[in-house]
């Protein structure tokens, strides 16, 4: 403490005032409870701050730990048989929602690419949280889950039923659990790279759920006439890249997607010798195509630049080859080729990017509400 100066004097009078104080702000307290107390609506306690709906338990998932977020932008963490660890699930609430009881929202499940997390905020994508018509749903699809039940389920990774946990348990967990409306017309699902794979792979083998896709940057070709892909899906299993990745810090490394399986883990074989591919073309989008008459489809890629040593390079060769066989079937779709970006948004350069995929959502979700609400 600052002792006080040597020639300073105690005020009688103001401290006879600071004595009083005290008294005088009880009373000043008690009047105005009083007050509040007789005017009609006010109450004197504060309002709580929103939370997220409750997510109760069921259909196979387990909450763990607590939900973190916002009331309109959360992260619950759920267990399952279907899949081996902890899964985070992001949900993405119009701002209305706890103000709207009566209401009921569409919903898009929004896959992500390999090597994310929805534990990720950056998956949120300022398209997606501006929607005032929809709910968004962002589930764990593993660093390379691959949408996929694992043909192999001993390996050193554990049980990789991603299909189930999503299509059996998660859809349903969310209608339990939110306002949703659970008609095809109301149900859209969408991705990026894995994602985008996923969300062709969901649509094609329970149309009667989805009655929107969207592909962005996708692996819309598993066939062998894009092996490329297929070598992509097996680097992610056998951990071909992780020679890339820096030996010390302890730092995350974008190529370790976990334990190293087998190339042939998730449709087999990949080689097609004798035809024992037949899972990998069971599996392809461009192949079976024509599962998704009927469905809203959207397509979006760049073109990497011309850069073979880019991702967007071979996504664009997928999706020129799966929209062709669109065409070919007459199946309506709309389809977006931003090159190398110029246009695109301020931050698209047409690779296998953020900025690019920020700005395909900028122009699908005004669409896909829009097709929601016709």
């Amino acid at each position: 403490m600052t002792a006080a100066p040597p020639t300073a004097r105690p005020a009688p009078a103001r401290t006879a005032v600071a004595r009083t104080a005290p008294a005088r702000t009880a009373v000043a307290a008690l009047v105005g409870a009083l007050l509040l107390l007789l005017l009609p609506g006010v109450s004197s306690a504060r309002a709580a701050a929103p939370a997220p709906p409750p997510m109760n338990d069921g259909f196979g998932l387990t909450r763990v730990g607590a939900v973190t977020g916002s009331a309109t932008n959360f992260v619950l963490t759920v267990t399952t048989p279907q899949v081996a660890g902890e899964h985070t699930i992001r949900i993405l609430l119009p701002d209305d929602y706890a103000d709207r009881p009566d209401r009921r929202y569409p919903v898009l499940y929004f896959l992500h690419g390999a090597s994310d997390n929805p534990a990720n905020p950056g998956l949120a994508y300022p398209a997606l949280t501006a929607a005032r018509s929809m709910i968004t749903v962002i589930p764990d699809g593993g660093l390379r889950g691959w949408y996929t039940d694992w043909q192999d389920s001993g390996t050193a990774a554990g049980a990789q039923n991603w299909q189930t946990f999503h299509l059996d348990q998660v859809v349903p967990f969310v209608d339990a659990n939110l306002r949703t409306l659970t008609d095809r017309k109301h149900r859209a699902v969408g991705g990026l790279s894995m994602g985008g794979f996923g969300a062709l792979h969901y649509a094609q083998a329970r149309p009667e759920l989805f009655g929107q896709v969207l592909t962005m940057s996708g692996a819309n070709d598993l066939s062998a006439d894009e092996m490329v892909i297929r070598g992509a899906v097996v680097g992610t299993l056998t951990n071909a890249g992780t020679v890339l990745c820096a030996p010390s810090g302890g730092q995350p490394c974008g190529f370790d997607f976990g334990p190293t399986v087998s190339s042939d883990a998730i449709f087999g074989t990949p080689y097609p010798v004798f035809n024992a591919d037949w899972r990998w073309n069971a599996a392809d989008p461009t192949a079976h195509a024509g599962l998704l008459a009927g469905t809203g489809i959207a397509v979006y890629t760049g073109n990497g630049n011309g850069n073979p040593a880019g991702m967007e390079f071979w996504a664009e060769g997928t999706a020129k080859r799966f929209t062709d066989r669109l065409t070919a079937l007459g199946i309506p779709h709309r389809y977006v080729d931003y090159g190398n970006g110029a246009g695109w948004g301020p931050a698209c350069d047409g690779g296998h990017s953020y900025g690019c995929w920020a700005q395909d959502l900028v122009d699908y979700v005004p669409r896909l509400e829009a097709a929601f609400a016709a």
